[in-house]
């Protein structure tokens, strides 16, 4: 046992670098998935039903293949057939993206069909054009109203962050398997690996749980502080 706490001791600044990697491949997938999610609702809302209907066949896509099949679809396959050449870091952030992008859509179309239809009218009515609209007075409360949700993706796709180590990305699990491989302290070290996990996690949603304390909307949540 003093032999596995050595090898965690040694190894963690290296492990800890590892979660430095994954925090970044995260935030990057669920900012460029934020992008994509609200053009996606956007459009299955309000949208012409041609363009709805593209975005629901990209929706049913990405949310039925799995994550690892996409990654190697993308990342050996499409990048590499329309002459793209991307890092696996940079492949796991646009993939990664593109699939909670399919997720989160669906969180921005619920909180947008909640908020009432008469906000719209009441714009037209003021002469304002439906994008000025939307941009303005839909989409800001639709987006408080979506931080729950968006918690709940940020934890989901975190975990699916793991599977990046296939291309070959320095993350958590790359690092950690690799230091297993070498040391033959493979319980430990995962066990290392599943703190980090939780805590990148922890801090996470906590920092999103003060996000949505901040910027709730009275009348539309019934969260307690």
């Amino acid at each position: 046992m003093p032999e596995a706490f050595l090898v965690i001791k040694e190894s963690f600044p290296y492990l800890l670098e590892g979660a430095g990697v994954t925090a970044a491949a995260v935030v990057g997938a669920m900012f460029f998935g934020l992008i994509i999610g609200v053009v996606l609702a956007v459009l299955q809302v309000y949208g012409p039903r041609p363009l709805g209907r593209l975005a629901g066949l990209y929706i049913w896509f990405f949310r039925g293949v799995p994550v690892l099949v996409l990654l190697f679809l993308f990342y050996f396959g499409l990048f590499s057939l329309i002459g793209v050449n991307l890092s696996a870091f940079t492949s796991v952030i646009l993939v990664l993206g593109m699939t909670t992008g399919a997720y989160q859509s669906q969180i921005y179309r619920g909180a947008i069909e909640s908020l009432p239809y008469g906000q719209l009218k009441a714009a037209r009515a003021l002469g304002m054009s439906d994008w000025t609209a939307i941009k303005n007075i839909i989409l800001p409360q639709a987006l408080r109203l979506s931080i729950p949700g968006f918690s709940n993706e940020y934890s989901i796709i975190l975990k699916d962050s793991a599977l990046a180590f296939v291309l070959g990305t320095s993350e958590i699990m790359a690092r950690t398997h690799f230091v297993a491989s070498r040391t033959y302290q493979h319980l430990p070290l995962y066990v290392t690996a599943g703190i980090l996990y939780f805590i990148l996690t922890w801090l996470g949603v906590k920092a999103l749980r003060k996000l949505e304390d901040r910027v709730r909307i009275p009348g539309y949540s019934h969260h307690q502080g």
